[in-house]
């Protein structure tokens, strides 16, 4: 039984390292990309990841309109990647914590000034039950697979009255599981479960989760909505 123990954690270990090793390459620049079960495979929008002057400036619109829907209030940033939301929100003034699974992801974020933390969101987190925002960029809403889970999950964290700002895919694009794995010409991830959610989709994950779609727009090909409990509602 120890063996096999042993076993688990070093396959874990092995993981995690091919992990920060493919995010160190799309940070440096070098080709990376995403493949689905199907055999279907996108690049890792890395650009839009890491914002600042290096992306789009159509990304960076959008990010701006992210940001503005924050308030001074604290702000938890679920899946922040390298942490562009996270120390844009306290370069202004705000609080904000980020949370990733990847080493190198919260290592970025501190680098660049932001307070982050590597933990799951399904795991315990700081201050449950008092974040004002909450973030879901970048199609984070579809961490583990399971949409309806991860929304149940941030009503857990969120302040009685907060938000969820989400990021959704174009009204388009098809909604539904898939695995996927991230990979370079050198290295090879492990296959994890991961949605895709569009506008459709969203209205009927929310309600089953508790929450109203309060705000919806689309940014140059990306679509942010607010989310608020059934109980409370804002003018957006």
């Amino acid at each position: 039984m120890l063996l096999g123990h042993t076993r688990i954690a070093a396959e874990s270990t092995v993981s995690e390292k091919t992990v920060d090793a493919i995010y160190w390459a799309a940070v440096r620049g070098a080709p990376c990309w995403v493949r689905d079960h199907r055999g279907h495979v996108r690049e890792l929008p890395m650009s839009r990841w890491i914002g600042g002057q290096g992306a789009a400036r159509d990304d960076r619109f959008a990010d701006e309109h992210v940001l503005r829907l924050c308030s001074p209030r604290p702000t938890l940033d679920l899946g922040c990647g390298p942490g562009r939301f996270t120390a844009a929100l306290q370069h202004r003034g705000s609080a904000a914590l980020g949370v990733d699974t990847c080493h190198t992801a919260v290592e970025l974020t501190r680098q660049r000034g932001g307070t982050a933390i590597q933990a799951d969101l399904f795991g315990p987190l700081p201050a449950a039950g008092c974040w004002d925002q909450i973030l879901l960029t970048d199609g984070n809403i579809g961490i583990g697979g399971n949409p309806m889970q991860t929304l149940r999950r941030v009503a857990e964290l969120l302040a009685p009255d907060g938000i969820v700002i989400v990021e959704i895919d174009l009204p388009l694009a098809k909604s539904g599981h898939e695995l996927l794995r991230w990979e370079t010409e050198h290295h090879v991830g492990k296959w994890f479960p991961w949605s895709r959610v569009n506008a459709d989709a969203l209205d009927d994950i929310a309600a089953a989760a508790g929450f109203l779609i309060v705000n919806i727009v689309e940014i140059h090909a990306r679509v942010i909505a607010v989310l608020c409990r059934h109980t409370h509602s804002r003018g957006y």
